[in-house]
C-alpha cells in the first residue's frame, strides 16, 4: 500500500511532465531528420539536413530542433542555396522578412542606432547566390559624446548612465542640497553638439556664491588663495581657460548654404542639415558656431540614386523608352510583356536587374 501512495507523491511533484504535449512528426518539406518516428516526447531533439540544392533555414548544413510542448522549435526547415539568412549587424536595424530569410535579388536597408553612422555612406545589401553584397557597417559617430563629466555636487536626472550619447542629446545635472547655479536655480541642461557638451554647470554652495566660505575669501580680483598665501593665475587666464568651446550661431552671421540641402532645425547653439531627396549626407548633420566666430565642420550632400536608361534594356523585352530615377537602394518594376516584368535595383550608384519573369518567379527566386 505504501509503495501506491509513494508513486502519488512523486507524480504529484512533476506536474509539468504531466501536461507536456507530445509532438507529431515535422512537415519537412526537401529535406529529412532523425530519428523517424510517428511522435515525440517533450524536449525530444531531432537532427535535419536538406536534400540537394538546399540548406537550412539557420547557419549550417544541418540543424536540430527541439519538441517544447507540441511545437518544433526552431521549425524546420530547408531553403534554396541561393537565398540567405538574416545577416548580423551590431547596432543597427533593417528591414525584417515575416519568415526567417530572404530570396536571391531581396535588398535590405539598413538604419543605424543612435550614436552610430554608416561607414562609407552604405546603406543597402543583395542576397546574391546564398550571400549578402558588402553587408553595411555602422560604427560610432564623430558627432557621439562621450560619457557627461563628472561636475563637484552635482548628478544627472531622468537619465540611466550610458558611455555614449548622440548628437543633439540633452542630459540635465542636478545639485545637490544647498548648492545652487545659475543663481538659485539647481538644474541645468547641456547638449550633445559635434562630439563634445556644451558649456558645463558649476554647483556653488550659497555661501560661496557670495565670495566667502567661513569668513575666509575664495578668490579677489589680485588672486589671493583661500587663507590669504600665494599667488593664482590671473583672472585673465581663467577667463580664457573657462571660455566654452561653442557659441550661439547668431554671432557666426549668415547661416551657410549646402548643396541640394537645407537647414531642418534651428537653435541658439546649432544648426541642422538634410539633404534633398535623391541626395545622402557625407558629413556631420549638425553645425555649431566655435568660440572664435567661425562654422565647424559643414556637411555635403551627394548623389544617391541611379539614371535608368530604359532604350538600353530593349533586349531584354523593354519597350518603354526615356529615363527613370531610382534612389540608392531601391527598386522600380518595369514590364517587359503584360504580364512579366524586370526588376531594376539602384546599388552603390549601379543598376542590377533580374530578368523578365512573372510575379510568381520573382516572390519565390525562381527568376
Amino acid at each position: 500500500m505504501w509503495v501506491r501512495y509513494l508513486g502519488f507523491v512523486i507524480l504529484f511533484g512533476l506536474p509539468g511532465a504531466l501536461h507536456a504535449q507530445p509532438c507529431g512528426a515535422p512537415g519537412l518539406d526537401g529535406g529529412y531528420f532523425v530519428p523517424l518516428q510517428e511522435t515525440y516526447s517533450h524536449e525530444i531533439e531531432i537532427i535535419y539536413a536538406c536534400d540537394s540544392g538546399r540548406k537550412p533555414a539557420v547557419e549550417g548544413w544541418w540543424a536540430t530542433s527541439t519538441c517544447q510542448n507540441g511545437v518544433w522549435s526552431p521549425e524546420p526547415q530547408c531553403i534554396g542555396e541561393e537565398d540567405c539568412l538574416p545577416p548580423e549587424i551590431p547596432n543597427a536595424k533593417f528591414n525584417k522578412k515575416q519568415n526567417s530569410w530572404y530570396n536571391e535579388g531581396n535588398t535590405i536597408r539598413v538604419t543605424c542606432d543612435n550614436g552610430y553612422e554608416l561607414k562609407n555612406r552604405d546603406a543597402t545589401a543583395v542576397c546574391l547566390n546564398g550571400t549578402w553584397t558588402s553587408v553595411p557597417v555602422c560604427e560610432i559617430s564623430n558627432n557621439t559624446c562621450g560619457e557627461p563629466p563628472q561636475i563637484p555636487h552635482a548628478v544627472i536626472i531622468g537619465q540611466k548612465y550610458q558611455a555614449s550619447f548622440a548628437a543633439d542629446s540633452k542630459v540635465r545635472y542636478k545639485c545637490e542640497d544647498g548648492y545652487s547655479v545659475e543663481g538659485a536655480e539647481s538644474k541645468k541642461s547641456i547638449f550633445c553638439i559635434s562630439g563634445s557638451w556644451s558649456e558645463l554647470p558649476k554647483c556653488s554652495s550659497g555661501s560661496s556664491a557670495g565670495g566667502t566660505a567661513g569668513g575666509h575669501p575664495t578668490s579677489t580680483e589680485s588672486g589671493t588663495q583661500p587663507g590669504g598665501g600665494g599667488s593664482s593665475t590671473t583672472s585673465v587666464s581663467n577667463d580664457r581657460n573657462s571660455k566654452p568651446a561653442f557659441i550661439p550661431v547668431n554671432e557666426c552671421g549668415v547661416s551657410p548654404v549646402i548643396p541640394n540641402g537645407v537647414v531642418v532645425q534651428t537653435e541658439r547653439m546649432y544648426l541642422k542639415y538634410e539633404c534633398n531627396s535623391y541626395y545622402t549626407r557625407v558629413g556631420p548633420d549638425t553645425v555649431v558656431c566655435t568660440n572664435d566666430g567661425r562654422w565647424s565642420e559643414l556637411p555635403s550632400c551627394k548623389e544617391a540614386f541611379c539614371v535608368l536608361d530604359l532604350a538600353q534594356y530593349s533586349g531584354i523585352g523593354i519597350r518603354q523608352t526615356g529615363k527613370e530615377y531610382i534612389k540608392e537602394g531601391e527598386t522600380k518594376n518595369v514590364y517587359c510583356s503584360y504580364y512579366d516584368y524586370v526588376i531594376f535595383t539602384c546599388t552603390q550608384g549601379r543598376v542590377t536587374y533580374t530578368r523578365c519573369c512573372e510575379a510568381y518567379y520573382h516572390n519565390y527566386g525562381g527568376c
